[in-house]
C-alpha cells in the first residue's frame, strides 16, 4: 500500500475527529468513532467500505463511544487498552502490542495523562511507521487536558502526559499526527484550526512538546485548562460499561396537557427552534438551546443526563439530528416533542413568553451580562459587562439582581439559553443582545475592552 486512505470524520460541534482507515480489501478501520455513526457511515458508505476494526484511544468524556455498535452492528472487533476495564468483548490491548490489519501492522503506544489507560495506535507498514493515531495525547500544537479523572491527579496526570508527549517526539519528522481532540473540544488544552499534523511541525511549532523541563510543560498546561461541561463527570464511566444500543423508535408528539403533565414530573421542556423564534414566542419555563452544531455539548452542560427531555421544534428541523445529538453525550431520555409546534400549543390557546431581541446600537448604558467563557470574554467585552459563563449559571440564578439585564454571547445562542434560565428563575425585564460583542463595537464605534 503506497499511500494511505484516510478519511477524516470531523464533528464541529465537540471538536473532534474520528476516522476511517481503508485496510485495502475492502474492509476499514474506525478509530474513536462517536455513537453517532452517521458521517462515518456515510464516508464508509462512499469508499465502500465495510468496518472490521473499531479502535478506542481513551475512555472518552466528551462522547459516547460508537465502538459497542459497530460491534453490534457490522461484527467489528473492537481495540482497546487493557488497562481500561472494559465491560464489553473487545481485544484488550497493552504497550507494545500488534494487531495484524492485513499489509498494515496497529501498534499500541502507552500515552498515559489525558486518562490513565490512554494509548496511541501507531501504524506501521514493511517496519515504516507512516502515523499515530494519538487521540488525546498529542494533539495540535498542544496536549489534551489531563483535569478530567480526577481534578486532585491533574498535577499528577500533567507529568504522565509529559513522558507520553517525549516519547511521541522520537518518531521521525515525516510520521503523520492524527488526533481526536482539536478546536472546539472542552478535552483540549487550545487548539489551532489545523485537525492533522506531522511529528515535524509539532516539534517545531507545539509550545507544550517544546518545553525546556518536565515543570514548565505542567505549568503550561495546567494553566491553561478551563470550565468543561458536567456531562463529562459522567461518559467515561458510560464508555467503561458499554452503551446500550441506541432507541431507534420514534420520539412521540405529546399534547400540550400531556406536555405539562411531563414538565410537572420534572421534565426539561428544551427549545431547539432558532433564537428570534424563540424570542418571539416560547412556552414558559422552556429552556433554549438553538439546534447547531454546538447543540450536544450545551444539552450535556445545562440538563442533567438523568432527566427526560421534552423537545419543541420547527417543522423543518430534523428530529433525528436531535435525536442523534443528544445520544451521542448519553442523553437517551428523549421523552417527547410537542406535537405539531409551538404553533399547535399556541392554538390550543395556551400561553407564551418572549425575550426582546436588542440592537447594538441602542443598548445604551444597559446592564449588560456576558455569558461567555472567561477567556473570550478577556480577549474583548463591553466596558462595565459582567461575566458569569453559561455553564455556572444554573446554579448562580439567585446570586443576579433582578433589574433591566441584557444577556449577550458571541452571535445570540448562548445568549438566549441564559435568558432563558434566568427567565424561569422569576428574572424580568430581560433582553438578548441580538449579535455579539464585535457587533456592538462595529454599531458604535467604541472601542471593547481587554483583560491581561
Amino acid at each position: 500500500m503506497s499511500e494511505l486512505a484516510l478519511h477524516a470524520v470531523v464533528d464541529v460541534g465537540l471538536g473532534n475527529s474520528s476516522y476511517l482507515l481503508d485496510l485495502g480489501d475492502g474492509s476499514a478501520l474506525a478509530v474513536d468513532a462517536s455513537r453517532d455513526l452517521r458521517a462515518l457511515d456515510e464516508a464508509a458508505d462512499q469508499a465502500r467500505l465495510r468496518i472490521r476494526f473499531a479502535a478506542d484511544t481513551h475512555l472518552h468524556a466528551d462522547f459516547v463511544t460508537g465502538a459497542t455498535e459497530l460491534a453490534r452492528r457490522d461484527d467489528a472487533m473492537v481495540l482497546a487498552s487493557a488497562a481500561g476495564g472494559r465491560s464489553y468483548p473487545h481485544r484488550a490491548l497493552r504497550d507494545g502490542d500488534e494487531v495484524d490489519l492485513g499489509g498494515l501492522t496497529l501498534r499500541v503506544v502507552a500515552t498515559p495523562g489525558h486518562t490513565d489507560e490512554h494509548v496511541a495506535f501507531e501504524i506501521v507498514e514493511e517496519g515504516r511507521t507512516l502515523g499515530l493515531f494519538t487521540g488525546g495525547s498529542l494533539i495540535v500544537g498542544s496536549a489534551a487536558r489531563t483535569d478530567l479523572v480526577d481534578p486532585e491527579r491533574t498535577d499528577e496526570l500533567a507529568r504522565a502526559q509529559y513522558g507520553s508527549l517525549q516519547r511521541l517526539a522520537s518518531y521521525d519528522d515525516d510520521v503523520a499526527v492524527w488526533p481526536t481532540h482539536g478546536a472546539g473540544s472542552f478535552c483540549s488544552a487550545p487548539a489551532g484550526s489545523e485537525r492533522t499534523s506531522t511529528m515535524g511541525a509539532e516539534r517545531s511549532r507545539n509550545q507544550l512538546l517544546r518545553a525546556p523541563d518536565e515543570d514548565t510543560f505542567v505549568r503550561l498546561l495546567v494553566g491553561s485548562l478551563g470550565a468543561y461541561p458536567r456531562y463529562f463527570r459522567r461518559l467515561t464511566e458510560v464508555n467503561r460499561r458499554g452503551p446500550a444500543a441506541v432507541d431507534r423508535d420514534d420520539v412521540p408528539g405529546l399534547t400540550p396537557a400531556a406536555v405539562m403533565r411531563a414538565m410537572a414530573e420534572g421534565a426539561e421542556l428544551v427549545d431547539v427552534r432558532p433564537v428570534r423564534d424563540f424570542a418571539a414566542a416560547h412556552v414558559p419555563g422552556s429552556l433554549s438551546i438553538p439546534l447547531r452544531p454546538a447543540f450536544a455539548t450545551w444539552l450535556g452542560w445545562l440538563v442533567d443526563l438523568d432527566r427526560a427531555v421534552v423537545i419543541v421544534r420547527n417543522p423543518d428541523q430534523d428530529l433525528d439530528d436531535v435525536r442523534w445529538q443528544a445520544a451521542k453525550i448519553g442523553q437517551d431520555n428523549l421523552v417527547g416533542q410537542v406535537a405539531d409546534g409551538l404553533e399547535a400549543w399556541r392554538a390550543s390557546g395556551n400561553p407564551t413568553n418572549s425575550i426582546g431581541l436588542v440592537r447594538p446600537d441602542s443598548l445604551g448604558d444597559q446592564s449588560v451580562l456576558d455569558i461567555r467563557e472567561p477567556a473570550e470574554y478577556a480577549a474583548g467585552h463591553l466596558p462595565h459587562a459582567r461575566n458569569l459563563p453559561l455553564g455556572d449559571l444554573p446554579g448562580r440564578t439567585e446570586d443576579l439582581p433582578d433589574q433591566p439585564t441584557v444577556v449577550m454571547c458571541g452571535h445570540g445562542e448562548r445568549a438566549m439559553g441564559a435568558a432563558s434560565l434566568l427567565a424561569r428563575a422569576g428574572h424580568t425585564d430581560l433582553g438578548v443582545l441580538d449579535g455579539g460583542h464585535e457587533d456592538w463595537a462595529s454599531a458604535t464605534g467604541q472601542d471593547l475592552e481587554t483583560d491581561g
